[in-house]
């Protein structure tokens, strides 16, 4: 089918905790909606049979609970009522943008999905209820090419939005088309959590999602596109993510995602939206198979399999009899092993050792959570990179437990650099990285000079062990890690 993601520069409030009456809130919402058109319209042009909008596109964001108000239209979350909003503008009141929304779907004949804030009145009897009487909320809807709302979904995750509640219980949604089967929708931040997003997909076993987003870059682990299509490629789905354009904010990053290509936008130096259309395969193959292959997978190889070897860089992971795991050996030729140290990434306190000399074998390890490295530069460039591990709570702006193996570029040629955000290398390097990790949910990372994208060789689990393996990146590398969720110890 062909799927269409737009990354959209909004036109923001100057001033977004100023209180403004409904009319000044519609005109400039209308503004970003007019833009909104355009690209539907284009999109529709190219063939495309959905087209999915940023997080906070038509608002913005910064507001106070108090100042979203004007700006918030009023849905009915419920599914007994079948909607047209742009046929039957009168049914409610304030629900201008959800009209808008809706006549682009039907006059475009294209499934839409937009963000917008919405309210709720609510009885003080409910205990959940805010003091002022309102539920506010983070709202995705999806549009039918008929104009028809067909899904809503109030964002779980709230990231530092205070002007948002979070939904009493969380919402599992999705909707249904005639081209690819169901879609679920998320938001943003969500895409770290166990609840709503990993719930939703497996239980409805979906193999689409729809994800507005407003995500600000955090290298090495978490740049948007990294991350996005690390999710696709884990839960073996397709992802369609649209992400807003702010560059000055860090944010920018949005794409159409099959867990095998990838189709990116990443800007950090020009203004304005970018339009993505791709036509993509329609996934029919089960997540739960593809888990319970490689279980089976790892246990048929390893009968044959007695030494451990990084002369041949394959598919090839081998332990020595009677091992769990490689003994930390160095590049041949070399006696002492590479000195530990320790590092600051991603507010977290990595533990680090060089990645020195043109091959060798590396292990280090933090708490229960060993990560093994086998590699071979193709050239020996004076770029310092590192191998770390990570095993427990990450507490800055949220709070999750994360297990993580990478494989990273440092910023400069001393200890300290390592785990600064570098979006530039030259060195090629042959790999195979692995670690015990102890939770099933496993994010594999793979990022390139200039913030692009590369596909492991293979992946995959084998005698416990998450493993990613690559001949040659395509450019130099930035990152490649196995970033490992632990949702029960959040």
């Amino acid at each position: 089918y062909v799927a269409a993601v737009y990354e959209h520069e909004s036109i923001l409030s100057p001033t977004p905790t100023a209180l403004v009456d409904r009319q000044s809130a519609l005109e400039l919402m209308g503004r970003n909606l007019d833009i909104y058109e355009q690209q539907a319209e284009a999109a529709a042009r190219q063939g495309a049979q959905i087209i999915v909008f940023p997080e906070d596109g038509i608002h913005g964001f910064n507001f106070t609970r108090s100042s979203i108000y004007p700006y918030l239209d009023f849905v009915l979350h419920s599914h007994s009522v079948k909607w047209n909003p742009c046929r039957e503008p009168y049914l409610f009141n304030d629900t201008e943008v959800l009209q808008r929304l809706s006549c682009m779907a039907l006059k475009n004949k294209i499934f839409l999905v937009a963000n917008l804030g919405t309210k709720q009145p609510c009885e003080q009897s409910d205990p959940h209820c805010p003091s002022d009487g309102r539920y506010q909320f983070n709202t995705n809807v999806a549009f039918s090419d008929e104009g028809m709302l067909v899904a809503t979904y109030r964002k779980h995750n709230l990231y530092f939005e205070y002007a948002f509640d979070t939904p009493p219980e969380p919402d599992y949604k999705f909707f249904d088309t005639p081209f690819a089967g169901k879609f679920g929708m998320f938001t943003c931040f969500d895409i770290l959590f166990f609840e709503p997003a990993v719930n939703l997909i497996k239980q409805y076993n979906l193999k689409q999602i729809a994800y507005p987003t407003a995500w600000m870059n955090q290298l090495p682990l978490l740049s948007a596109v990294e991350f996005q299509q690390a999710f696709a490629t884990a839960f073996n789905i397709n992802v369609l993510a649209a992400n807003i354009h702010h560059p000055t904010l860090g944010m920018t990053g949005s794409g159409i995602y099959t867990p095998v290509k990838s189709f990116t936008y990443h800007n950090m130096e020009s203004y304005g939206g970018k339009l993505l259309v791709a036509e993509i395969p329609v996934i029919t193959t089960d997540y739960e198979t593809s888990l319970d292959n490689n279980e089976r997978f790892s246990e048929t190889l390893h009968h044959s399999c007695k030494t451990f070897t990084s002369s041949s860089l394959d598919d090839q992971v081998c332990f020595k009899e009677g091992e769990e795991t490689p003994s930390r050996v160095f590049a041949k030729g070399s006696k002492e092993l590479p000195p530990l140290f320790y590092a600051e990434m991603m507010y977290d306190n990595f533990t680090f050792v060089p990645v020195w000399g043109e091959k060798g074998e590396l292990q280090v390890c933090a708490n229960t959570l060993c990560c093994y490295l086998s590699y071979q530069k193709a050239v020996l460039t004076d770029e310092l990179y590192a191998l770390g591990v990570f095993d427990g709570l990450h507490t800055v702006h949220g709070t999750y437990y994360v297990q993580a193996c990478a494989l990273v570029k440092c910023g400069g040629l001393s200890f300290s650099t390592c785990g600064q955000e570098v979006t530039d290398a030259t060195a090629l390097i042959d790999f195979q990285l692995w670690g015990n990790m102890s939770t099933p949910y496993i994010f594999p990372l793979l990022l390139t000079s200039g913030i692009t994208l590369d596909f492991a060789d293979h992946r995959g689990w084998k005698n416990n062990h998450y493993f990613i393996s690559k001949n040659r990146t395509s450019s130099g590398l930035l990152t490649a890690a196995l970033y490992g969720r632990w949702y029960e110890k959040d």
